[in-house]
């Protein structure tokens, strides 16, 4: 929630004819729709670049005033729900983790690996960046992969993409994109890598498709380039990787069928770092 005085300078904003129902009361419903309304609850928007939004617009400012209780009740109904199905549920969950899967999954807010999945709480340990990157000089993902297979002692490592990824799309997209030029010159390097059968590919929506599939795979060889997963799967057996993309059309998940085996034996003759 807003701190109080920001509350207070944001409804001072708003004109003298705004309507006067509680902020508390109005149902989130209540953000005009239609092509007059302020584009909040998406990304996505139809103005024009030089556009600016008018901060005074009262719709907005009801909308940044609101408060979060349906988010906290909806809390409240799912704590109380795990508590009848299994009344030590948290007590059990407040005593550590001994996941069986790391996670490395894209930032988009439409793929939760838990919802989609049907993991519950405990069972995954979750990573996510723009397009599911797994990029050895990003110490936030390294720190994650490290954690998790020496100290959590994951079995199985899942990196998952998915269709109609804006990083994927934004890489295939001729043009500066500033600060995301670092970041997403990683997927334009699996391009380079795949060029020839991507090119071959007639179709720029199944082009597309393919670069986000790619990109899956290259980022599973990533994983297993790393000391971490090499040296743990040569003392234990595991954890190992898979590669899946997940399809908003469908809702499916749809395996890669990565070979771990074949692809820790290739990439071993370069990065071979257990010896």
């Amino acid at each position: 929630m807003l701190p109080r005085n920001a509350l207070r300078s944001l409804r001072a904003l708003r004109p003298f004819h705004a309507t006067s129902i509680p902020l508390a009361t109005r149902p989130h419903s209540t953000i005009p729709k239609g092509p007059t309304a302020p584009n909040v609850l998406s990304h996505t928007t139809t103005k024009t670049p030089d556009a600016k939004r008018d901060i005074s617009d009262p719709a907005m400012a009801d909308y940044l005033c609101q408060s979060h209780e349906r988010i906290f009740a909806a809390n409240e109904k799912w704590a109380k729900e795990q508590i009848e199905r299994d009344p030590d549920f948290f007590h059990k969950l407040s005593l550590g983790q001994t996941p069986e899967y790391l996670w490395v999954g894209c930032s988009d807010s439409r793929m939760p690996a838990e919802t989609i999945t049907g993991l519950k709480p405990g069972e995954a340990f979750i990573h996510r960046n723009i397009a599911n990157l797994v990029n050895n000089i990003d110490l936030n993902v390294m720190s994650v992969i490290n954690y998790a297979v020496r100290h959590l002692k994951v079995k199985h490592i899942v990196v998952c993409g998915h269709y109609g990824c804006g990083g994927v799309r934004a890489a295939m997209t001729p043009k500066d994109l500033g600060i995301l030029n670092p970041w997403l010159r990683n997927i334009r390097d699996v391009y380079r890598l795949h060029e020839a059968e991507l090119d071959a590919i007639k179709d720029d929506g199944t082009r597309y498709d393919r670069l986000v599939e790619l990109n899956v795979v290259e980022q599973c060889r990533n994983v297993i380039k790393t000391a971490a997963v090499q040296q743990t799967y040569a003392e234990h057996g595991y954890p190992i990787v898979h590669g899946w993309v997940f399809d908003f059309r469908t809702g499916r998940l749809k395996d890669l069928k990565i070979d771990f085996a074949v692809i820790l034996a290739d990439i071993q003759k370069i990065y071979n770092i257990i010896k």
